[in-house]
């Protein structure tokens, strides 16, 4: 008998920030059984600190104060690995797997915390380099399990309905061709060609966008808006935090929300939290 797996991620921008400006008492009452968490910019300890009672595991950057992803549950892990793709890339802080047994079915989570970038710089030249890993890995999660979800603050919007401005970005890192031509080829047919935003053509993975599968042709729900001006209140954001799941696992989904603050100061991150429900266990 399946039960339902309430599944968040969210990128924290700095959990200890975080959790004084109200995220706890967000948590309380979220009923969440799995988070990944991005930007957390904290040790271990620290982590543990901050949000007593989940079991933790998590990847540090190297440099201190710096991106950091975990994977906070109420069960523990029975697998876990940090490693994306082969040295030297830029991973540290960046990508961690973690694998449950939950009612006989093994469930692979991912959090992810893609480079922001910078067009024509080195720093895209590390976001390239990421996502590149990413594609690599993609398939071999789900030939590992059926169920495998890759959630983060991937810092693309794939389509025009994910950025308020869109016209403005077509030139920036975040919504350049050639990073939403991933995106494509993410959600691709599982084998077929696909043509990239780029026109780029490559063979797609078959991952379902959970996001867009749930709420269909809108304009967001934006999931980040900036800080400066009133991009909050205006919802001129960006759909940039992700649930990426296996077909199987997308199949499951039984809710989906985008939980956005109902004010600019009641915001304990950026970021709003991503939720799914997913039926799990046989």
């Amino acid at each position: 008998m399946s039960r339902r797996v309430r599944i968040a991620s969210v990128n924290v921008n700095g959990i200890r920030a975080a959790t004084r400006k109200g995220m706890l008492e967000w948590l309380d009452a979220a009923d969440i059984d799995v988070m990944a968490l991005q930007e957390v910019r904290a040790t271990e300890e620290e982590l543990r600190t901050a949000l007593p009672g989940w079991e933790i595991v998590n990847d540090e950057a190297l440099s201190k104060g710096r991106a950091g992803v975990a994977v906070a549950s109420r069960m523990p892990s029975v697998e876990v690995r940090r490693v994306l793709g082969p040295e030297p890339l830029d991973s540290a802080g960046r990508w961690i797997e973690a694998d449950f047994d939950i009612d006989g079915e093994r469930l692979i989570v991912v959090s992810a915390y893609v480079h922001t970038g910078e067009a024509e710089t080195p720093k895209q030249d590390a976001k390239w380099a990421f996502l590149d890993a990413m594609e690599k890995r993609m398939p071999q999660l789900a030939a590992a399990s059926p169920l495998a979800l890759v959630m983060g603050d991937l810092n693309v919007g794939h389509r025009e309905l994910d950025i308020r401005n869109w016209k403005g970005n077509v030139k920036k890192a975040g919504f350049l061709p050639r990073e939403r031509a991933y995106f494509d080829r993410f959600f691709g047919a599982a084998g077929a060609d696909v043509t990239g935003a780029d026109g780029s053509v490559g063979t797609g993975l078959g991952w379902v966008d959970v996001g867009r599968r749930y709420h269909g042709d809108v304009d967001g729900p934006y999931t980040w808006w900036s800080m400066r001006g009133r991009a909050f209140d205006n919802d001129s954001g960006w759909r940039i935090d992700y649930h990426l799941a296996t077909p199987a696992l997308g199949d499951r989904v039984t809710e989906y929300r985008v939980v956005r603050a109902p004010s600019w100061d009641t915001r304990w991150s950026d970021h709003a939290p991503v939720i799914a429900d997913y039926a799990i266990g046989r």
